[in-house]
């Protein structure tokens, strides 16, 4: 079966960053904007990661958005949902600070030009935990525009996450492809790798790598950007 689409991560892939350092400046920026509207920081950031944690178990039987707004409201109140257009202008404006502790690399938009004169399909398959706003943008400081690819993934439009095989399941049928047509090119070995096991095939990019439980990189297909320019004009 011919390959007929490559499915890109974005966090640590397209877009280079240490994953710690980009949540610690995320989190911090988003304090400071609510802080002054009554929020306790901490208490913010502890409800962040648990409504997080809600949307990586999402059994799909509703948007990670809406299960992301349970578990917020559950923990700061219902006062939250009046305040949602405080964190919209939050991702229009603060996020923006973010993209300081974010690398770069022309490579990147090379490589999805690359694929996409080879004839194939380009999506990007970054975790939903975002809104569609906070991708968007961290598609730009990519250096790319959302309209590089076929479809994103954000929380609203997203009932799973990584490393649920299941938010690859959904991708799929999406686009109306079998796992064998895709590729999947992603810098986590959890959850980018584990599309192997629906049969896709993949390609590990290790310039930001995340092996936190210490697999063998060697059974994939792997290394930096040059190698994933080949990897894609070889195809």
């Amino acid at each position: 079966m011919s390959l007929k689409c490559v499915l890109f991560d974005l966090d640590g892939t397209l877009l280079p960053m240490d994953q710690d350092v980009f949540t610690k400046s995320y989190f911090g920026l988003l304090a400071k904007k609510l802080i002054p509207f009554g929020y306790d920081g901490e208490k913010l950031v502890n409800a962040i990661w648990m409504g997080t944690r809600a949307m990586v178990k999402n059994d799909g039987a509703a948007t990670n958005e809406a299960v992301f707004w349970k578990t917020f409201a559950g923990i700061m109140g219902e006062k939250v949902y009046e305040d949602i257009p405080l964190f919209d202008a939050f991702y229009r404006d603060e996020f923006r600070g973010v993209r300081e502790v974010c690398g770069y690399t022309p490579k990147a938009a090379e490589v999805v030009k690359v694929a996409k004169e080879k004839g194939l399909r380009v999506g990007l398959a970054t975790n939903p935990l975002f809104p569609k706003e906070a991708t968007a943008q961290r598609i730009s400081w990519a250096g790319l525009v959302p309209e590089d690819f076929e479809f994103y993934t954000t929380y609203d439009n997203s009932c799973h996450c990584k490393p649920n095989l299941d938010y690859y399941s959904d991708i799929l049928k999406m686009l109306g492809l079998e796992p064998e047509e895709c590729l999947m090119v992603g810098n986590d070995v959890s959850e980018d790798m584990i599309t192997g096991e629906l049969g896709m095939s993949v390609f590990l990019l290790t310039d930001c790598l995340i092996n936190k439980e210490d697999k063998d990189i060697s059974v994939y297909p792997h290394g930096d950007f040059d190698d994933l320019l080949a990897f894609i004009r070889e195809l």
